[in-house]
């Protein structure tokens, strides 16, 4: 897994995402800044109504019914601005997280079989869904409490600066302490808060594999071990969890206090003043203060919610930038050209491959596939022979040697021309969550029904899918469970059919299939296959009698080639597995 070499710091790549959503951001901000003048505002009309027209028996009720009307456009401005910081603010997340999840996703696309080889299905969900949550929160709450926070806290200092200096300078003088305070815990909830992500990562991934795997855990009444196992992990979440709310609540409360203390410096160093007779305090001065002190802890404590939303969010946006950094170690090359009006002669030369440079699972492979041949690979499982297949289509990279079709080396074409033009049925069919008809298009996407009804009667499925309750249109569950083992075959190989790829790779293709059933897999194959490169890997020799050319490989490579009578007259390997299938299944 390979890592991108400089990336922008972390917030920096997190405001990017704000980019494409400037007006609504603007709106949010702006309204923001309402809210933050309103606050700031009211206490000094307060003052205003108290120092001049509140005293008893005064003839000057308009200009304080003016100031009461204004208080009163003042609220309701701010309420109006609340509601669009709420419901705009929001959407503006939510947009963000959808850019953020469209970006993951698409970047998940384009990495390559090694990186799916060592990830779990239910982390990279969890990228993908629970970390974004908390993403979505500090992207929409995070710029506008900051900039209400600032606003209001500097304003409020200001107005305090002009009623009382002295009493002003003591409040912010207890500043530097909170911010210590804020600092000192800040690293703390940011580990705990990772370590949660990292914990829920695993319930789902165990969630995931419990699921996926019920029936095989079924089959072995082996429920109470699930269970067992996912209750490790949620003992492991629930630990996490307690230890995030310890830091979080060692965080509120410490602010809460000291919030609620500023009041009692203020009550204290005013009520000293006035009973000394220092300065201009009079209880109407104090009564204006303290109603500052309410706007100047709000955004303290709007910036204390701010940090607990920034360490969860950022602990999901940095494990979110951990596959965005991930580079796709299977990429087209500067320069790479469409290959095109393929015949499919495909020659290895000298190839070797080991997984994450570890021992080798092919060396010194060289052989030449001339186009329109079929070359049928047997042996031992383990001996290479898919992983062999894999690298035609680059979903692997040589380690050493080339492998070239018409000619060209396949690391100087584009990957979609490549791959498009092959067709692979897997050994493990995958089907999705769809219907029967859909499966099949996804050989080609563009595909007319009349095609995928050929492509069905090609592949020996048209019947089977006709006796089914909605036909075409019947949904075959997750990964096809609803289908035997053989009608999801014939449905894969149906796709390849319509794709009419000129070079084919058969892993085990038939490998699900009755006899009888195979029969008729076997005639389509030949047929399919005529004119066409075509890899079999198969374990049944009796599947692949009539290829051009039969290979039998191990760990140590290519022990014999030749056609199915030069093999069975070497008297080798060949002729052992052919003699071994005979005893089983009988004479082919």
């Amino acid at each position: 897994m390979k890592n991108k070499a400089k990336k922008p710091g972390l917030i920096r790549r997190f405001a990017g995402y704000y980019r494409a959503h400037l007006p609504l951001f603007a709106l949010d901000m702006f309204c923001a800044l309402l809210i933050s003048g309103v606050d700031v505002v009211y206490p000094l009309l307060s003052r205003k109504a108290l120092d001049a027209y509140i005293s008893p028996g005064a003839a000057n009720l308009k200009p304080f019914l003016v100031i009461v009307g204004v208080s009163i456009a003042m609220h309701i401005l701010r309420a109006v601005c609340s509601y669009i910081v709420t419901y705009y603010g929001h959407v503006l997340g939510v947009y963000i997280e959808a850019d953020m999840r469209r970006d993951v996703f698409s970047h998940l696309q384009k990495l390559g079989f090694s990186f799916y080889d060592k990830s779990r299905t239910g982390k990279l969900m969890a990228r993908c869904t629970t970390d974004l949550f908390d993403v979505v929160e500090l992207a929409h709450h995070g710029p506008e409490d900051i900039f209400i926070s600032v606003l209001t806290f500097l304003g409020s200092f200001i107005a305090m600066l002009t009623i009382n200096p002295l009493l002003a300078v003591v409040l912010i003088a207890t500043v530097p302490v909170m911010l210590a305070f804020v600092m000192y815990l800040r690293k703390r909830l940011h580990l705990t808060s990772r370590k949660v992500k990292e914990s829920v990562a695993v319930i789902n991934s165990a969630i995931e594999s419990a699921i996926s795997g019920a029936r095989v855990a079924k089959a072995f009444t082996n429920e109470d071990y699930e269970v067992e196992k996912f209750e490790r992990g949620n003992d492991n979440y629930i630990r996490a969890k307690g230890k995030n709310y310890k830091a979080m609540g060692q965080f509120m409360s410490g602010m809460e206090f000291f919030t609620s203390i500023l009041r009692v410096i203020v009550l204290a160093v005013a009520g000293l003043m006035i009973i000394l007779d220092r300065g201009n305090m009079t209880l109407k001065v104090l009564t204006v203060f303290l109603l500052y002190v309410s706007s100047f802890t709000t955004p303290i404590r709007k910036l204390a919610m701010f940090m607990e939303q920034y360490t969860a969010g950022m602990a999901g946006f940095s494990r979110f930038t951990e596959i965005m950094d991930t580079e796709p170690e299977i990429v087209d090359k500067p320069g790479a050209e469409e290959l095109t009006s393929v015949k499919g002669d495909i020659v290895f030369d000298n190839v070797a491959f080991s997984y994450d440079g570890g021992r080798k699972v092919l060396e010194n492979i060289s052989l030449t596939i001339p186009h329109g041949s079929t070359v049928a690979l047997v042996g031992p499982s383990g001996g290479g022979k898919t992983t062999l297949c894999h690298l035609i289509p680059r979903f692997y990279d040589v380690t050493e040697g080339v492998i070239t079709v018409d000619g060209r080396d396949i690391r100087d074409v584009t990957l979609r021309s490549l791959r498009g033009n092959i067709g692979i049925v897997q050994q493990d069919v995958f089907l999705f969550a769809a219907s029967v008809k859909d499966n099949i298009r996804y050989g080609r996407l563009d595909a007319s029904d009349e095609e995928i009804i050929a492509a069905a009667k090609a592949a020996e499925i048209h019947d089977d899918i006709m006796r089914m309750p909605d036909g075409y249109d019947t949904i075959v569950g997750e990964r096809g469970i609803t289908l035997s083992g053989g009608q999801k075959q014939r449905v894969s190989i149906a796709r390849i059919f319509l794709k009419n790829p000129p070079i084919l790779i058969l892993d085990e293709a038939t490998s699900a299939l009755d006899y009888a059933t195979e029969a008729k897999i076997t005639c389509a194959l030949e047929r399919l296959s005529e004119g066409r490169t075509t890899l079999i890997i198969a374990h049944r020799l009796s599947t692949v009698r009539n290829a051009d050319e039969i290979m039998v490989i191990d760990d140590t490579g290519i022990l014999e080639r030749g056609s199915h009578e030069e093999l069975i007259a070497l008297n080798g390997a060949y002729k052992l597995l052919h003699d071994a299938q005979n005893l089983l299944y009988g004479a082919n």
